[in-house]
């Protein structure tokens, strides 16, 4: 039986530079041309879980460290766990695929939604102009979740840094229908800043070398 090929919600008006086949998503890891930054990054491959249960705050399955209050956030090994209510966390794998544990209280949501990254030095004043969501609260520290309305489209939001360069970063993700929608209304008011596609060895190099800045 021949595998079942996986689909992103996402394309891009930009010619892929290299490509790769990965868990039967066929996934670009370069554009031509895509500019110093700042840059949008489709991410939908990356395998995303929810997380339910009314005992969220005990020692849970699979070694998470889940944030004792909503909005908080947790990274560690290249997974993001994010708090987002009493009883509910996603969980973001930004690196390799992972087994979905063993347990009613997960739910595979990777092929569900769709999963972006705005990435850049002007990734914020991008965002001010698609969501009242403060992003720039001086209590808040990164990484950090907010929901509600971007592009007038309910998210999931996480500020993963916050400076005026290269290392701003943002993570969203929404209903998989919205994707089009989504994309154009990004890249349209990113337009200014010269916001362009870009492939996941931006994303790659971006959180390696904003793990470098927080090192040093």
């Amino acid at each position: 039986m021949a595998a079942i090929q996986r689909h992103s919600p996402v394309t891009f008006d930009a010619e892929p530079q290299k490509t790769e086949l990965r868990d039967n998503w066929n996934i670009v890891l370069a554009y031509d041309n895509e500019g110093p930054g700042p840059w949008l990054v489709d991410l939908s491959h990356k395998t995303r879980w929810d997380y339910q249960d009314s005992r969220l705050n005990d020692a849970p399955p699979s070694g998470l460290s889940v944030p004792v209050e909503p909005g908080g956030c947790h990274m560690a090994e290249n997974r993001l766990i994010n708090r987002m209510n009493g009883t509910q966390a996603s969980i973001w794998h930004l690196a390799d695929a992972a087994p979905l544990p063993d347990s009613v209280a997960f739910t595979d949501v990777t092929e569900a939604t769709v999963f972006l990254a705005i990435l850049g030095s002007d990734t914020f004043r991008i965002a001010e102009k698609l969501t009242a969501l403060d992003f720039s609260a001086p209590e808040k520290t990164t990484p950090f979740l907010l929901q509600g309305p971007f592009c007038h489209v309910p998210c999931q939001t996480v500020a993963l840094a916050y400076q005026p360069d290269l290392s701003g970063g943002l993570l969203l993700t929404c209903s998989r229908g919205y994707a089009e929608s989504m994309v154009d209304a990004i890249l349209g008011s990113g337009s200014e800043f010269d916001l362009r596609p870009a492939g996941e060895n931006r994303f790659t190099d971006w959180l390696r070398l904003s793990r470098e800045q927080d090192k040093s």
